[in-house]
């Protein structure tokens, strides 16, 4: 009896030790570990700034598949959010403020647990270095699982290499994975179509149109207007070189139609035209590539582009439609100058009755004869 009375008072006695040296454990972390990604700065930015994608490269989402995904209607940018609810736990993040293709600066909340979390994307030889940092302070139960799991560094460390190599991998295969394919001229049809406009960094547009055609087709459901095809793109004009573009969001619309006055979206008719038509498959950072193409196709062909307006891009296949950024179709239309066929016109000519001219006759005075 008096041994178990000394077993049980050890046991007490270590108990007490090791919640005494959890509860003095220090209750500030900082976990910070960076990889480097084989794909350009601002495609991996524009990656990781959208919440939709990291269903696809977060381990604590990946490795269980019965986690349930809450996405808010703003998943892109400064006060975007999504939260999670897994078998490993629950939690949600959200941005604060984004440099853009520089930083990202987050709040997450793990099983009641508060965290600032910081991201950078620097250019580096073979790629992209990104550098994922969290800050935060343990609460007691989280001090227990740490202490007896390896420690915060462990756990959250393993987490973001895991997840890093994830980002990497799927980039690398699904943004770097394309084709393109210059069809020829075309007939392209008239249609209808509710627009934004906005001068633009070119570099800014991808991420734009991800949030205007949404608002735009939100807009069409509200309002019962029925739409007429997939989204796209009309550029007016295109500088290259100032990195700056005028370009129209648009949705096609079944029938003409008049928006209220004063309302940021209006309408407009596309007009029939001849293009020279280019469909890139695969991610849409390599556009500029199609367009490269289908210039050099011009030129190569003598083809006279029309100047009423750049180009017109469709999202035939796009994130709404698959995930898989190698799967994406968009299709590239640069207008050209209709082709004039000389035509010979036929003018009849009144038949000009041939005028004869009466012969006089001559008569030849009689010889006087010799005779």
């Amino acid at each position: 009896m008096r041994i178990l009375k000394y077993l049980f008072l050890l046991v007490l006695l270590s108990f007490v030790a090791v919640t005494i040296f959890i509860a003095t454990q220090k209750g500030e972390y900082t976990v910070e570990k960076s990889k480097i990604i084989n794909s350009p700065k601002s495609t991996v930015f524009n990656f990781v700034n959208d919440y939709r994608n990291w269903g696809d490269f977060s381990t604590w989402i990946t490795d269980d598949p019965t986690a349930q995904i809450t996405y808010s209607n703003k998943t892109i940018g400064s006060g975007a959010s999504f939260s999670w609810q897994g078998k490993s736990g629950s939690g949600d993040v959200r941005t604060y403020f984004i440099n853009e293709n520089d930083s990202i600066s987050q709040k997450m909340n793990f099983d009641n647990t508060t965290s600032s979390v910081f991201w950078s994307f620097k250019d580096t030889v073979g790629g992209t270095k990104v550098t994922w940092k969290t800050v935060g302070s343990m609460n007691f139960s989280m001090k227990v699982y740490n202490v007896f799991n390896g420690g915060i560094n462990k756990i959250i460390g393993t987490m973001y290499e895991k997840s890093l190599a994830n980002l990497d991998k799927i980039l690398d295969f699904e943004i770097n994975t394309f084709d393109i394919k210059v069809d020829g001229l075309v007939k392209k049809d008239s249609t209808f179509y509710l627009r934004q406009s906005f001068t633009s960094k070119i570099s800014n547009v991808t991420k734009n149109s991800r949030i205007v055609f949404r608002k735009i087709i939100n807009f069409c459901d509200q309002n019962n207007i029925e739409r007429n095809g997939n989204p796209f793109l009309l550029y007016h004009t295109y500088d290259l070189i100032n990195d700056v573009t005028r370009v129209s969001f648009c949705v096609p619309i079944k029938n003409k139609m008049l928006t209220s006055a004063g309302s940021d979206i209006l309408t407009g008719e596309l007009k029939a035209f001849d293009a020279v038509k280019t469909t890139l498959t695969g991610d849409y950072s390599h556009s500029k590539k199609a367009i490269d193409k289908t210039i050099a196709y011009v030129n190569a062909n003598t083809i006279d582009l029309d100047v009423t307006f750049s180009f017109l891009e469709i999202y035939k296949v796009s994130k709404l439609e698959n995930k898989s950024p190698s799967k994406w179709v968009t299709e590239i239309y640069f207008p050209i100058k209709p082709k004039v066929i000389p035509v010979r016109i036929y003018v009849p000519v009144k038949k000009v009755e041939e005028v004869k001219i009466p012969i006089s006759k001559i008569i030849k005075e009689e010889e006087p004869s010799e005779f």
